[in-house]
Order: C-alpha cells, then sequence, then structure tokens
C-alpha cells in the first residue's frame, strides 16, 4: 500500500461528502478543499459548519463557489508541494482564494509561490478564516431559510465519523513539526467530546473514529483531574454509545493495556479491537535519533500482552525508513522484527526534511535510491504478512460494516480491522442490491487477496 499524503476521498470536492447541493437566489457559496489527515478534515467541517450557519451555502466544485478555502498539510515537503499545486489549481479556476491549515503557519512560504491568494491563516484559526470569508464574501443570510443543521456539516459519509478528542503534542521527535504547528496537547472536556459523540450517534452515524496527534495521553494536561489516565474513562463512555468506536494514533504508554480488556469485552464495550500506534522504527539506535522511546524488546512484550487479552485485535502502524543514520543492519533489524510483530496493517514512508524539523541537521542521511530500495522490502514484507493473515480468515464468519453499494451492486464492505481510507476491504459480489451504507451484517469470508477480503451474507 504506498503511502499517499493527501487521499482524494478526503478532499470533499471528490469525496462523498454529506453536502446540500440546493442554493437559493443570492445565496454567497464557498468551496473547501480538504488536504493531509483526518484531524484536519475535521477541522474543515468545524469551519464549513459555522459558514452553513451563518448563511453561506456550500459548494461541491468550484464553478458553484464565489471563494474556495483550501485546508493545507505541511508535514512533509511532499505534502506542502500538493498543497501548493491545490492551492493553484483553486486559483486558476476560481481566482478567490482562502488557505488555512497546518502550511498556513509559513504564510510567507504560501504567498511567495501564489501572492494572489485572499487570505493566509495556521491550523485551527477558525475565527481568521470566518473574518477572511466575510470579506471576500460578505454573509447575507435568509433567517426563514438558512438554519444550522443539528448535526452541523459532515464530510465523510453519513454512517461514520472523525471525532477529534484534543489538539497538539508535548512530544519532540526530531522528525516531527506538528508541535511547533499545532502547539502543546490541549484535551477537549469529556463531556464536550460526548456531547459531540451523542449528537452524532442521534444522527445515525454507525461508527466514530477518535483521533488527536496523541490519543492515548488525553486529560494529562488537566492539571486537576479525578482520573490519572482520562482516556480510560472516555473509551468506557465512548463504547457505552452502541456504535463502533475505533481508536487511532494510540501512543503506546503502559496504561495503554488497561484498554484492552474493554477491547475483548466488545460486546458490552462497543471499542473496537483495534489499536493504531505509530511505531515508526524497530532499532534503539535509530528511535533514539529521532528522540523516541528506544525500547523496541519491550514494544514487543506489550504486543504479547495486549494479545493475551485480546487475541482478536488488529495492530496498525506506520514506518520511516531511510532515516538519517539509517544502516544496513538497523533496517534488517526492522524486518525482523515486523517478523516478531507481526502486525496487521502497515504504513511505510520514506524519509523526507521538513523545514524546522531537527532531524535535518543529524549526520549521514540516506540516499534517495537507498530509501526507496529499503521502502520496497519493507512493503515487500508487509504484503506478505498482511496476505497470510487474511488467508487465515477464509471460513470464518465476521461482521463488516457496509460503506456503499454500486451501481452493479457490489458492496465495499470494512471489517472490525479496517478503518476507512487507510485499510483494507472485505466486497460482497453478490446478494448485496438491498444493503444500504451504514448497516453492518455477518458475512462468511469466502476469499483473500493481499490487503482485501471477498465475501457473501450469512
Amino acid at each position: 500500500m504506498p503511502p499517499m499524503q493527501n487521499p482524494p476521498d478526503l478532499r470533499p470536492d471528490l469525496a462523498r461528502a454529506r453536502i446540500s447541493d440546493t442554493v437559493r437566489d443570492g445565496q454567497p457559496t464557498i468551496g473547501m478543499v480538504s488536504l493531509g489527515c483526518p484531524k484536519a478534515l475535521v477541522d474543515s467541517e468545524r469551519i464549513l459548519t459555522r459558514l452553513r450557519a451563518e448563511g453561506y451555502g456550500i459548494s461541491g466544485d468550484y464553478a458553484g463557489a464565489d471563494a474556495v478555502i483550501v485546508n493545507t498539510c505541511g508535514f512533509l515537503d511532499s505534502a506542502k508541494a500538493e498543497s501548493l499545486g491545490a492551492i493553484g489549481e483553486a486559483l486558476a479556476e476560481s481566482g478567490r482564494v482562502i488557505v488555512t491549515g497546518c502550511l498556513g503557519a509559513e504564510p510567507e512560504y504560501i504567498t511567495g509561490a501564489h501572492p494572489k491568494v485572499l487570505a493566509v491563516t495556521g491550523p485551527h484559526q477558525y475565527e481568521q478564516v470566518l473574518d477572511a470569508v466575510h470579506a471576500a464574501v460578505p454573509p447575507s443570510p435568509d433567517p426563514f431559510i438558512d438554519l444550522l443543521p443539528a448535526s452541523g456539516v459532515s464530510l465523510t459519509p453519513r454512517h461514520y465519523s472523525y471525532l477529534k478528542i484534543a489538539e497538539g503534542c508535548n512530544h519532540s521527535c526530531k522528525f516531527c513539526i506538528i508541535p511547533d504547528m499545532r502547539g502543546r496537547l490541549v484535551s477537549r472536556p469529556q463531556r464536550a467530546v460526548m456531547r459531540e459523540a451523542e449528537k452524532l450517534v442521534e444522527a445515525g452515524v454507525k461508527e466514530l473514529l477518535v483521533i488527536s496527534q496523541d490519543t492515548s495521553a488525553y486529560g494529562t494536561d488537566w492539571k486537576d483531574r479525578d482520573e490519572k489516565f482520562p482516556i480510560l474513562g472516555l473509551s468506557k463512555a465512548l463504547g457505552a454509545l452502541g456504535v463502533w468506536v475505533r481508536m487511532h494514533y494510540i501512543y503506546p504508554y503502559p496504561h495503554v493495556r488497561e484498554m484492552i480488556p474493554l477491547m475483548a469485552q466488545r460486546a458490552e464495550t462497543g471499542l473496537l479491537p483495534y489499536l493504531d500506534i505509530p511505531f515508526q522504527h524497530s532499532h534503539p539506535d535509530t528511535l533514539r535519533r529521532m528522540a523516541r522511546p528506544a525500547a523496541a524488546e519491550r514494544t514487543l512484550d506489550e504486543i504479547a500482552a495486549w494479545r493475551a487479552a485480546c487475541p482478536d485485535i488488529t495492530l496498525r502502524s506506520t514506518f520511516i525508513v531511510g532515516y538519517p543514520g539509517e544502516t544496513e543492519a538497523e533496517f534488517r533489524h526492522l524486518l525482523d522484527w515486523m517478523d516478531e510483530a507481526q502486525l496487521d496493517r502497515v504504513g511505510c514512508f520514506q524519509y523526507e526534511n521538513v523545514a524546522g524539523a531537527r532531524s535535518n541537521a543529524l549526520p549521514d542521511h540516506v540516499p534517495e535510491e537507498v530509501k526507496a530500495e529499503r521502502w520496497a522490502r519493507f512493503m515487500e514484507k508487509a504484503q506478505a504478512i498482511s496476505e497470510a493473515k487474511l488467508a487465515a480468515k477464509v471460513g470464518q464468519e465476521i461482521e463488516v460494516i457496509v460503506d456503499e453499494v454500486d451501481e452493479d451492486g457490489i458492496a465495499t464492505c470494512r471489517t472490525k480491522a479496517d478503518a476507512p481510507e487507510i485499510d483494507g476491504n472485505l466486497f460482497i459480489d453478490e446478494g448485496a442490491e438491498a444493503l444500504a451504507p451504514g448497516q453492518i451484517v455477518r458475512v462468511e469470508v469466502d476469499e483473500a487477496g493481499e490487503y482485501d477480503l471477498w465475501g457473501r451474507l450469512v
């Protein structure tokens, strides 16, 4: 699964977004291009919800938009280039463009390439974005028509939604500039998170995808707190809502072990047996150069403990190959570690310098051709593991959630082991015509590929 910085299905102008196309006469309209991670997608949803409440129409294409907001990604140089390309495309199509998001933390970088943008704001600066929209396209609400939808504007299909529980990060990884762009950890109050989650469930959402930069650290920034690790209480509360709850971006702190019994009791808690943990590497020396905890052996022990407590847990992770100073021996250590860890879902990035990252100054940068060769070897290993694990599911009966049914009656679904956009799918190609997105059905797996499954209704 080659990495994609900005998957097209996360762009509201390309995705199956839940946006009304109806625009009344004279209603000002705004378009949105949302790049980068799901955390940025949530920011885009909040901006569009505020604009919708002020009487703006939301356009799904450039032609119908009086102005376009481009929510940028600035984590890697390749993502920055993609963001600049999207800004240029929006300028060519619309001519009136407001830029926000992570790359907005470097306004000179943007205006140097595109001096005609109307405004540049940084990440989660909602008020400044609204001010820029007001200046470019003044609001003209009709109080009898323009009402805020109860669930706000959603840029994901109706049956699942991202739930962002915190901003920022307290780690100092040398390859990452997220703390510089988004600040230190600031957790949302649990009552606010639960209020949003309850509204989403009331609106028909069947799956909540919990996200932040460091989800397992949720609430540890509160000085006066009842729980030492508030993510545990939040997990229990979300699990009681009766929908699928999927945890993303979990840092493997020791207290994560306390979440696993909740996943093992999913019938009672609703918490899916799924952890998305960015391990990044396995070799202690590489991890030290990254300024990440260098405890690969203990990590394997933790994985074994999680699987002992919840045998059907799915583990997803991402890794970086070609980090400065990575030797062939360190890379082989990572391949051997993968053999032991047997992770279910894996993504991999070739290291890139990022402006402002401390890793840029490290010695012994790895040549590009070596990075590419190591990436290919890593993905070959990960693919073989994935293929074997999926083959073992053939003959099993499992629950899946339906994402869509196409005109030929083929249903694209996901198992509990699959997050949208980043993991695999399960396809039902017979008898699925009557299914609808959001349905949870049981299937028998009858075929497996490298990353996907096929099954039939039971």
